[in-house]
């Protein structure tokens, strides 16, 4: 969200014996910017008015005021101008998961018991559906309670939600173990193969499997597709909410089973004279070349918009090993995408293997922050995005904020 407070002043009234009424009217547009400053992990709290610079389209503004602000009480407040900041909390957890573990009921735990208080709204969006907690919900249940409640749900909706995920990562997996294995010399491993890679189809051709391993690649990728409309949507209805706003994104690192390009081009080569193989493989290549399928910077600007802090977690996985099969990861068109979102809008990036740990990181480093307040020089509404800079002019800190608004 803008963040705009616009004022509309009456500048001349006509009187009512005129048969046509004439009315002027200005606008005041203030812009509102959450920023966190650190001195390498460290939040930076002793700065001023005077310590920060903003820039609009690289045109310095004029600072009205700022206010630090501690989880969600004003510690200090600089006005020129008086202003009335919202801070209250709204948590969105977002769970892009496919198992669901100990660590990630952790993480919901300690924010339960240690971040989250009474008048703090959440909504948690698993695999399967949206859940909201509403800010009494702690005035009438205990924390154990509520934390045993959402790791049940998590729990449950990972494992039913992503089932069709799993399964095809399965059969993948199961094929092209199996097209491995079936241009091997080894007899000993195409047997073993064939015993444990699970359902076979009897008779099936190479063309067949390799037929149904591309079926199976353009399944996974209708189920992982990223709809660039439900994230835009998303930052509109976030845009009208009131007070700050955390996301917060869990994505675990992926995985799909590729056969190995040497056993495809053993398979070229062994079907020269099929051109149905021969096409079958070239699709299945086109399937390893994944691009991001949404625009980052239309939807980059749109968050930053909506003033929606995004902090992107993820998870990563160690990788498998199996004879043909090469465990690529294909989530690094996902990372990549979020990682700009996350920046763009001021938020916290990083992976590990701990989502607990991770959690903890990105609470500590949100729960502080200063809010910015100025009026843009030469004002229009003309609907352009408008690039924001702050600085502080000493002291060679590290600073996140949202990177502009639409000028509407």
């Amino acid at each position: 969200m803008k963040k705009a407070i616009v004022s509309i002043f009456c500048l001349g009234m006509i009187l009512s014996i005129f048969p046509q009424q004439v009315q002027e009217e200005s606008f005041v547009i203030n812009i509102e910017v959450p920023v966190r400053v650190f001195s390498g992990d460290r939040f930076v709290d002793h700065l001023t008015i005077n310590d920060f610079e903003v820039f609009e389209d690289g045109v310095r503004q004029s600072v009205d005021a700022v206010y630090l602000v501690k989880k969600r009480s004003i510690e200090r407040s600089e006005e020129k101008k008086r202003f009335s900041p919202d801070t209250a909390r709204n948590f969105y957890l977002f769970f892009e998961i496919s198992d669901y573990t100990g660590k990630l009921g952790n993480a919901i735990r300690h924010f339960v018991e240690n971040v989250l208080d009474p008048g703090d709204l959440l909504t948690i969006v698993t695999p399967v559906k949206t859940y909201r907690l509403r800010g009494k919900a702690l005035e009438v249940k205990s924390r154990e309670e509520v934390t045993r409640e959402l790791k049940g749900l998590l729990r449950k909706d990972a494992l039913t939600g992503n089932s069709e995920y799993r399964n095809v990562i399965q059969d993948l997996s199961s094929l092209a173990q199996s097209l491995a294995a079936a241009i091997s010399q080894d007899e000993t491993l195409r047997i073993r193969t064939d015993l444990s890679s699970g359902e076979q189809r009897e008779g099936e051709s190479v063309g067949e499997k390799l037929t149904r391993y591309e079926e199976l690649l353009g399944r996974l990728e209708q189920l992982r597709e990223v709809n660039q409309k439900k994230l835009l949507d998303f930052a509109e209805y976030l845009q009208d909410k009131d007070g700050q706003k955390y996301v917060y994104l869990f994505y675990q690192r992926e995985f799909v089973p590729q056969i190995e390009s040497r056993i495809l081009d053993q398979y070229i080569n062994q079907y020269q004279d099929n051109p149905n193989i021969q096409q079958t493989i070239s699709n299945v290549f086109e399937f390893f070349r994944r691009d991001v399928t949404f625009d980052i910077e239309t939807v980059k600007q749109a968050y930053a918009n909506a003033s929606i802090a995004i902090h992107f977690l993820f998870i990563s996985t160690p990788i498998q090993k199996m004879y043909g099969i090469q465990f690529q990861e294909r989530s690094e068109d996902i990372f990549s995408a979020f990682d700009q979102m996350a920046a763009a809008t001021g938020g916290f990036i990083e992976s590990s293997a701990n989502p607990e740990s991770l959690f903890q990181k990105a609470l500590e480093s949100s729960e502080n922050y200063y809010l910015l307040y100025y009026t843009p020089r030469n004002y229009r509404g003309d609907g352009s995005f408008r690039n924001i800079r702050v600085k502080v002019k000493q002291g060679g800190y590290r600073l996140t904020h949202r990177v502009g608004y639409f000028a509407n």
